[in-house]
């Protein structure tokens, strides 16, 4: 197993290189925007794609966010150093730009999605709700709630199901133990999907005899050449027409080089495979807001 991650740590390195240049010509096609919450109506949804897998949501008095991830880097921290991944585009809101988060959603352990440099400037009454085998990881935190696929919990007025994925959760080589999985949120008749990270799979297909999803946030990117792991920009489009969905927010993209495409292909090609119905992806763009109607 060693040395298999090994050889998996070099072939990152190559083409990291190798890409290096094409993606700076797309970072300096990307214009962030910036979101501002305190303008953010009570009285219904709004949300924001902050980069990668970070959404912030308020659902209506609640404020959300998923797998808050807002430093320079992903990775492991050696004292005051953090060596891991580089982020090749600021994330929209810096921490001390964020609201008062009621409620953290995690949907599993690896680095880009569980951030603990950004995770401990967080308020500490902020519940947390994640997938199994995650709590030794978030101490500072005074309600951890882990979730089980099918499991419920409720946070206010929100009802949360986790829901599963098809990915793995393992954080460094040896915990192979940890969960991850996606979450449902239910709140005043409106359903919102948090995927997480998931390759093509059927299993959210039940999920579709509750009602419509209003609104899914789903991965579309760092499938080449890990498809296994992760879908596809039109895989993540039929798993969302699956459940009826009206809206669908991209995440997973253009935030970190974790896979081979160019920084741009994800997004085109979800357009592509949604067609005449592209104007239901909303929020794709890095800081952009929208609000649910």
């Amino acid at each position: 197993m060693f040395k298999s991650h090994v050889e998996a740590l070099r072939r990152y390195a190559r083409f990291t290189e190798l890409y290096r240049q094409r993606d700076r010509a797309a970072q300096r096609a990307i214009k962030p925007l910036h979101p501002d919450p305190a303008s953010w109506p009570s009285d219904r949804i709004t949300v924001a794609w902050l980069g990668h897998s970070t959404v912030l949501m308020r659902l209506f008095d609640t404020w959300v966010i998923t797998d808050p991830v807002l430093g320079r880097r992903v990775g492991i921290s050696l004292g005051m150093v953090q060596v891991g991944v580089r982020r090749l585009t600021p994330p929209a809101l810096r921490v001390k730009e964020l609201p008062p988060i009621d409620l953290v959603l995690l949907s599993h352990a690896h680095f880009d999605h569980l951030d603990i440099p950004t995770l401990r400037r967080l308020p500490r009454s902020s519940v947390v709700v994640t997938a199994p085998y995650l709590g030794d990881l978030l101490t500072r935190f005074r309600d951890v709630r882990e979730l089980a696929w099918g499991e419920t919990t409720r946070v206010g007025e929100i009802d949360i199901e986790a829901t599963p994925a098809k990915h793995w959760g393992a954080r460094m080589l040896r915990d192979r133990h940890r969960g991850w999985g996606g979450f449902l949120l239910t709140v005043r008749g409106r359903r919102i999907l948090f995927a997480g990270d998931t390759a093509r799979t059927d299993a959210l297909r039940p999920l579709a005899a509750g009602g419509a999803v209003d609104l899914a946030i789903m991965p579309i990117g760092a499938y080449n050449p890990w498809i296994a792991n992760h879908c596809s920009p039109e895989e993540a489009w039929g798993m969302a027409e699956q459940l009826g969905t009206g809206a669908f927010m991209p995440v997973h993209h253009s935030t970190f080089r974790l896979s081979r495409e160019p920084m741009a292909e994800p997004l085109a090609r979800l357009h592509a495979a949604a067609g005449p119905d592209a104007s239901r992806i909303v929020a794709a763009t890095l800081g952009e807001t929208w609000t649910m109607r």
